[in-house]
C-alpha cells in the first residue's frame, strides 16, 4: 500500500529543492520561446512519433521535459507532481513560454484513483523510481491510465548506480524497496551538476542550499520494476541500460563526454550500468 506518509515528508522536501533548483537556471521562459528543448536523444527515441498524441508525463517535476514534449513533439500533454512549487512553476513556464500543457498537483496514487481520461503514452523520468514506496500500486495505476495497445517510456537512472556513495564506495540495497531516509533532503542537484541541465549557462543562485525538510527515497531493482508492470497486464517490448547518465552529475569526477552525459571516471569499470531505458505496452 502506498505511504502517504512518508510522500508528505517528500512533498515538503521537493518544495524547497525546487525553489532551489530553479533559482540557478534564469528566464527558463525566454528559453522555451526561443526554442528550447530540454529532452534527451533517448526519450525522443523511446517516445518517437506522438504528434497529436495524448500523453500523461508522471512525476513531471517543473514541466521543463513537458513542455518540451507538447513543442517538439506535438503531443497533448497532461503532467502531475506532487511537489505544490513544482506545479506552480510548470503552470507559469506554459502561460509564459505560450506552449499548453496541463498540470495538476497530486500524489500519482491520489491522481491514479481518480483519474477519469485515458493516455495513449505514460511517461516518466530521470529520478522519479526512487520515490515510489508501493512498485504493484504504481504499476497497476500506469495500465488504468493507458488506452488499449497504449504504453509506457521509462528513463531512469539505474537501481546500481544508487547504491554507490559520492566515493563510488557499495553503501546502498539494490532492492526490495529498501527505505533510504536522508536528513538532509532533496538538495540541489542542478548546482552539484555544475553545468546547465537544461539551459545553456546556470546562475549563482541559492548558495549552500540546506533543505530544512527530510527525504525518503526507496530502492527497487530492475526486474522488480518490470514484474511490477507486467502483473498490471503490460508487456515490455523494450529494456536497455546504459554506461553513462543525463543531466546528473553527482560524483565530481565523473566524465563529461559533452551533450549533458557524464560517465564512470576512467580508474572505474567503464561498463557499469548508470541509466535505464524500458517500454511497455498494454495488451488487452
Amino acid at each position: 500500500m502506498p505511504n502517504k506518509a512518508i510522500h508528505e515528508v517528500n512533498r515538503r522536501s521537493w518544495n524547497e529543492g525546487t525553489k532551489a533548483h530553479n533559482s540557478h537556471k534564469g528566464d527558463q521562459a525566454a528559453f522555451f520561446r526561443a526554442g528550447g528543448n530540454t529532452l534527451f536523444p533517448e526519450e525522443r527515441s523511446l517516445l518517437g512519433n506522438i504528434a497529436g498524441e495524448a500523453l500523461l508525463h508522471l512525476q513531471c517535476n517543473c514541466g521543463q521535459d513537458s513542455l518540451s514534449i507538447a513543442r517538439h513533439l506535438g503531443a497533448t500533454v497532461t503532467g502531475v507532481d506532487i511537489s505544490d512549487e513544482a506545479i506552480r512553476v510548470a503552470r507559469q513556464l506554459s502561460r509564459d513560454s505560450g506552449i499548453q500543457a496541463s498540470f495538476h498537483r497530486a500524489d500519482i496514487y491520489d491522481f491514479f484513483a481518480e483519474a477519469s481520461a485515458v493516455y495513449d503514452t505514460v511517461f516518466s523520468s530521470y529520478g522519479a523510481l526512487c520515490w515510489l514506496s508501493d512498485l504493484a500500486a504504481w504499476g497497476r495505476g500506469i495500465a488504468g491510465c493507458l488506452k488499449p495497445a497504449g504504453r509506457f517510456v521509462l528513463l531512469d537512472f539505474h537501481p546500481a548506480f544508487a547504491m554507490l556513495d559520492e566515493e563510488w564506495r557499495l553503501r546502498h540495497d539494490y532492492m526490495g524497496g529498501v527505505r533510504h531516509e536522508f536528513e538532509s533532503g532533496v538538495g540541489d542537484y542542478v548546482a552539484l551538476t555544475g553545468a546547465a541541465a537544461e539551459i545553456e549557462s546556470l546562475l549563482p543562485g541559492i548558495r549552500d542550499f540546506k533543505n530544512p525538510h527530510p527525504g525518503v527515497e526507496f530502492q527497487w531493482g530492475v526486474a522488480e520494476v518490470a514484474t511490477a508492470l507486467i502483473d498490471a497486464g503490460l508487456q515490455l517490448s523494450h529494456l536497455a541500460e546504459y554506461n553513462y547518465c543525463n543531466g546528473f552529475k553527482p560524483m565530481s569526477d565523473m566524465v563529461d563526454l559533452g551533450g549533458r552525459r557524464y560517465a564512470m571516471p576512467a580508474r572505474l569499470p567503464q561498463s557499469f550500468p548508470l541509466m535505464f531505458s524500458l517500454v511497455a505496452e498494454l495488451k488487452r
